[in-house]
């Protein structure tokens, strides 16, 4: 039999990218982190000083974008939509950007640093596992500046020393940071009901999991934001209290993990093939790792406990837990397990017996 691929599954950290008064853009290249390339997703993060404005641009991937920290505004333009939807954002929001969708971000807080983690499906992107990003203008990289004169003079009307000063008025490229005195527009109310939702807080959000010195999680479904069908990916925010276990388990619908590790630090356990352990692991703030198809993981938290954002490449995930209330052994007859482990029905009774009332994550033993 044909030995299975090898994969190098080992968490990396982003690369700077881009730089300037404004603030910076990450990118974690697929060349760094191969599982990128065969998952076919893609990841970054922008950090925006204050008055930091991330031009406007489209990208050829769709993606979840996830606060960190901060808060600022967000203008996102729906093909065919005739204006432009400005939102508030801040730490815990989720917001969803397909792909040819123009979007800008800018930080209005003087007190803290806008961070943004993006997350998407490059499946249809230029280069695998990675954002291509086309800006409509600034610098040297905008696409205002890769037609000439002529044809930019004739698309809108303009005289040639108009063009001219269009051209060469803005010096930053991809990040500038706004001059005093220049105004965005306001972010719409939270009353106005009647339009699609576009950001969703995780942090406030009714919790899908809550186990008391073990774990929380809220999933982000097409309820919350409707434009995760179209992106057709799923999310979720797990926070794992200090030296809780999350148990071992595994996407039954054939999807990949992608994980960020949003803050604190903890160990990961992931086996894989022929229950080879192909990855084990510490892990912290600032870590992104991938879980191949059908592959277990398992995480237990340090002491100041585990917090992860995270994408599964299809908007209805499917997960089976292998330890726990819920667990695919509890499902199992006993003679189908007495005869797997080739043990006696004492033995069967009293691993049955074990984790009855806990469910996905295991609070620290109080031995």
């Amino acid at each position: 039999m044909e030995a299975p691929p090898k994969r190098v599954l080992t968490p990396a950290e982003p690369k700077k990218i881009l730089s300037s008064e404004g603030g910076s853009y990450y990118a974690w290249a697929s060349s760094d982190l191969c599982m990128l390339a065969e998952a076919k997703v893609g990841a970054s993060k922008l950090l925006l000083n204050h008055r930091g404005l991330a031009l406007p641009k489209y990208s050829d991937s769709s993606k979840v974008g996830y606060v960190l920290q901060g808060s600022g505004v967000a203008g996102i333009l729906i093909p065919e939509a005739e204006s432009e939807r400005v939102v508030k954002i801040r730490k815990g929001d989720a917001i969803a950007v397909p792909m040819g969708v123009i979007s800008w971000w800018f930080n209005d807080n003087p007190s803290e640093v806008l961070e943004i983690l993006f997350l998407g499906d490059t499946s249809k992107a230029h280069r695998s596992g990675e954002f291509t990003d086309f800006y409509l203008m600034g610098g040297s990289n905008g696409l205002f500046h890769g037609f000439s004169k002529e044809f930019v003079s004739r698309a809108w009307d303009l005289e040639e020393d108009k063009v001219e000063h269009l051209l060469k008025s803005q010096s930053g490229t991809g990040i500038v940071q706004l001059k005093e005195g220049k105004n965005l527009p306001t972010p719409e109310s939270q009353e106005e009901g009647e339009k699609p939702r576009l950001v969703f807080n995780c942090e406030e959000a009714k919790l899908d999991v809550d186990i008391k010195n073990g774990g929380r999680v809220v999933v982000l479904t097409i309820d919350y934001l409707p434009l995760l069908e179209e992106i057709g990916l799923g999310a979720d925010l797990v926070k794992l209290d200090p030296a809780a276990m999350c148990s071992p388990g595994f996407s039954s619908d054939s999807a990949f993990q992608v994980t960020y590790i949003a803050r604190g630090h903890g160990r990961v356990q992931v086996v894989g093939i022929d229950g080879v352990r192909v990855l084990e692991t510490e892990v912290k703030a600032g870590f992104l790792f991938i879980v191949p198809r059908f592959f277990v993981v398992s995480k237990i938290a340090g002491n100041e406990g585990l917090e992860w954002f995270s994408i599964i490449t299809t908007p209805k995930p499917i997960f089976c837990h292998l330890a726990g209330r819920t667990s695919v052994w509890k499902a199992l007859s006993k003679e189908i397990l007495t005869a797997s482990f080739d043990v006696d029905e004492e033995i069967e009774q009293h691993f049955r017996s074990k984790r009855m009332q806990d469910a996905i994550f295991f609070p620290p033993s109080t031995n």
